[in-house]
């Protein structure tokens, strides 16, 4: 099966900055490789729902962020297409979530795969 497994996570104060990590490993039930057309970050805090926060795609390397983020986070990979990171600076108390990676598997219409989730947490 394909596993997502961030790292990073931490504590940090408002300002400073973090480095998530992604892993992919695995593969589908298929038994072929993986390969998937983008991966991305969301965050999600109790009581509310999981928001996006970026995402690449695999064709080509366009990103994207959500207007909440942009400027101040930036999503990258390497070169082998399995891991992505997501390099967080001028953090924000508002930025305190779980951070989950997804990948979005080729064929399918929306993430599918998702990971544990890492914690963010920023104080004031």
């Amino acid at each position: 099966q394909v596993r997502l497994e961030e790292s990073g996570g931490g504590s940090v104060q408002a300002g400073g900055s973090l480095r998530l990590s992604c892993a992919t490993s695995g593969r589908p039930a298929s038994g072929r490789p993986f390969s998937h057309v983008a991966m991305g970050w969301f965050r999600q805090t109790p009581g509310k729902e999981r928001e996006f926060v970026a995402s690449i795609r695999t064709s080509g390397g366009s990103t994207y962020y959500s207007d909440s983020v942009k400027g101040r986070f930036t999503i990258s990979r390497d070169r082998s297409l399995t891991n992505i990171y997501l390099q967080m600076n001028n953090l924000k108390p508002e930025d305190t979530a779980v951070y989950y990676c997804a990948a979005q598997q080729l064929g399918a219409t929306d993430y599918n795969h998702w990971g544990q989730g890492t914690q963010v947490t920023v104080s004031s």
